[in-house]
């Protein structure tokens, strides 16, 4: 586990180094009202204080996307919601230098929309990068969610501009989880007591959403969400069941000629306390995670941190 942060932990994020990846990072967020901040952990849970942020104004989901093409270089960036601030923000990695020039204004200033969840998504054909973001209140009108292109300044930094309002609300609770599974060209989102949406995540694909599962024998609520890759294509879909303290994963990549039918694989029971946010990575990191690492937010705390051989453990004993 890592390090509690000072107030209320929410959402983390994995920074894998692209040269030595024992050297990789946890993002998590603190989301206090006026106190709140990012902070970076070591893979063994210690807090790397010169590379976090704060006081931040609640920052809410944060999450992370590699080689960025920025003004010339190349670049790891981090986004994350800055809710009591009507903004995202988004920083270089690791060293946590802001790139946004104090914030990135969405949702128009709507403050009735208090941005929460938030996904980078890097579009395979031209690189191009997009946030896509939810607020704590929507329309349930199928433009719940707001995509950005965010793009290079000529100045050092990133611009956004808005590009598509898509995504349907079934008016229960509210949507903060959000997830882009790159590869596939997938985003998923966490719509409250309802169950788990996916539409394309390329703003040129069309808004038709293309499933909805997870629609029962989750407790209360549907929150994180994260992928776990196996394969191109192959792995699960991990999704925090928070009221029961466990997680459900489904296939990655649908049923045999159902690539939209995600069928729960397990149930897993979890240390981690009421989760809202979690991720993982199939990436081997280091002698300590060979076959990766599996985060989850544990209430009002720090991160949980999961070898993914024990989670590999578990999944064979819940489905033999």
């Amino acid at each position: 586990m890592t390090r509690a942060v000072p107030g209320d932990s929410d959402d983390p994020a994995i920074w894998v180094h692209p040269q030595d990846a024992a050297l990789s990072r946890i993002l998590g967020t603190d989301k206090g009202d006026s106190t709140g901040g990012v902070y970076s952990f070591a893979l063994d849970g210690q807090l790397d204080s010169a590379r976090s942020v704060h006081p931040l104004r609640r920052p809410n989901n944060v999450d992370v996307e590699f080689d960025v093409s920025l003004d010339g270089s190349r670049v790891d960036v981090a986004a994350f919601t800055e809710r009591n601030r009507q903004a995202i923000r988004v920083f270089a990695l690791p060293e946590m230098r802001p790139l946004d020039r104090g914030g990135i204004r969405v949702f128009d200033g709507d403050t009735v929309r208090a941005p929460m969840g938030i996904a980078m998504y890097k579009r395979s054909r031209d690189g191009a990068v997009f946030v896509i973001v939810g607020g704590k209140s929507g329309p349930t009108n199928g433009s719940y969610l707001w995509q950005y292109r965010v793009s290079a300044n000529g100045r050092g930094g990133v611009s956004a501009v808005p590009v598509r309002r898509f995504g349907q609300y079934s008016g229960r609770k509210e949507i903060e989880s959000i997830l882009v599974d790159d590869e596939s060209g997938y985003v998923y989102y966490s719509d409250e007591g309802a169950g788990v949406r996916k539409y394309h995540a390329d703003p040129d694909s069309g808004d038709t959403e293309l499933a909805l599962f997870a629609t029962t024998d989750v407790v209360d609520d549907h929150e994180g969400l994260a992928v776990y890759a196996t394969g191109a294509r192959s792995g699960y879909i991990i999704l925090s069941d928070q009221g029961a303290n466990r997680i459900h994963l489904f296939t990655r990549d649908g049923s045999p000629g159902r690539p939209h039918a995600h069928r729960r694989v397990a149930i897993i029971p979890v240390a981690a306390q009421a989760t809202d946010g979690l991720d993982a990575t199939s990436r081997p990191l280091g002698p300590r995670f060979p076959r990766g690492l599996l985060v989850m937010m544990s209430n009002r705390g720090g991160f949980h941190l999961y070898d993914w051989r024990d989670v590999e453990a578990m999944i064979a004993r819940v489905t033999r």
